[in-house]
């Protein structure tokens, strides 16, 4: 029987774990939630057999860090990370509860990317009852990348540094699945003004509205995007002034920013930070910067996604890859020049969407997929 259709056996096991770990939700921002659920993964990868190490944090979920010794082998280790934090507020389970109809499983989460922590317990469980060699395995848990990785990032770092390879288990691209060989790097900006207050009806000449000079900022902002380039300036979030008969003294802006080179990256950056006031006696002060550097399609991630397609081939999978506007922790990892091979979660589609759901025969091909990954690499 071949490897998929021998983890096929394990659908339900697979799906009962997948359940229980979507119904204990985890917001990023409730430390509590996420704590809730890293004590669960800590507990069920110490009867695996891992040592775990715990990075206690104040204000996200704590981190972790699940390692398991070669078997056989001799090697750098593999990093495999993933995240348990959700974009979802806690009570979204009551009103979208974990269901499974046909091929499809739904709960919030589940995609983006519970189901990559289920995937991951099951491969290690199948090369443990085998004795299967591999590499040392360490598995980093992140408990607050859906707000950009504030805190984990040192240690996402330092660990891909003395690694191989770094498996990414981020989702794949939808419709068909395909792994991630190109994301776009990621900026946050806050652009804040200050004008003059003054009524705007018996004094306007006197003042200066900040709410004008954001309008013109704004323009020039979404001016420096070219489409050509891959390029993007969205301000998103905006807000100031406090009564419609007076000139506004206050503006701010919430700015994205995405790229898809480093060089492009430095030339934008630089750009916005580099913002002026078009208004005489207007104040213009921009913070902010790239949180994640663009993974580019170097020859090394090149080579990195050959060899898992080669892999993938062995057990009867067609991989495909594909580039994305959105980033991950494989970000900071490709960026140090370490194989980075992303995407290997499970097919679906709806990250961050009501209609959030995965494919159960895509579980079963992933999770037989990252077993010969943690095998063979």
């Amino acid at each position: 029987m071949s490897l998929i259709g021998e983890v096929a056996r394990r659908r339900e096991a697979l799906l009962e774990s997948l359940r229980e770990i979507v119904t204990l939700e985890s917001p990023s921002t409730d430390k509590a939630a996420v704590d809730r659920l890293a004590r669960l993964l800590q507990e069920r990868c110490r009867g695996l057999g891992a040592e775990v190490t715990v990075y206690p944090q104040a204000e996200y979920g704590d981190l972790m860090v699940a390692s398991w010794p070669a078997r056989g082998r001799d090697a750098e280790p593999l990093l495999v990370m993933t995240h348990i934090d959700t974009v979802w507020p806690l009570g979204t389970i009551e009103r979208r509860p974990f269901v499974v109809e046909d091929d499809v499983a739904r709960g919030p989460g589940v995609f983006d990317m519970k189901a990559s922590v289920a995937m991951m317990l099951e491969a290690v469980r199948w090369l443990d009852e085998r004795g299967l060699e591999h590499r040392p395995i360490r598995w980093l848990i992140n408990t607050e990348e859906e707000v950009g990785s504030p805190v984990s990032r040192p240690l996402i770092e330092e660990l891909a540094r003395q690694s191989s390879y770094v498996l990414c288990l981020e989702p794949p691209v939808p419709p068909m699945g395909a792994l991630k060989t190109s994301r776009k790097g990621v900026g946050i900006f806050t652009v804040r003004i200050r004008g003059r207050a003054a009524h705007a009806g018996a004094d306007p000449e006197k003042g200066v509205s900040a709410i004008q000079e954001l309008a013109n900022q704004i323009q020039y902002l979404h001016s420096l995007t070219d489409f050509s380039l891959g390029t993007t300036v969205n301000v998103g979030v905006v807000g100031g002034g406090t009564r419609p008969n007076v000139v506004a003294e206050e503006a701010w802006a919430r700015v994205d920013l995405r790229v898809a080179t480093m060089s492009e990256a430095e030339r934008v950056v630089a750009a916005i930070l580099g913002s002026r006031p078009w208004l005489p006696g207007a104040e213009v002060t921009v913070e902010g910067g790239l949180n994640r550097p663009p993974m580019e399609r170097t020859p090394v991630i090149v080579a990195a996604f050959e060899r898992a397609r080669e892999i993938g081939r062995e057990i009867g999978l067609e991989l495909t890859e594909a580039a994305t506007g959105g980033a991950s922790d494989g970000n900071f990892t490709a960026a140090l020049g370490v194989p980075t091979i992303d995407g290997l979660g499970c097919p679906g589609d709806g990250g961050h969407a009501e209609h959030e759901y995965i494919r159960i025969s895509g579980l079963v091909e992933r999770t037989a997929l990252l077993i010969a990954l943690l095998h063979k690499l």
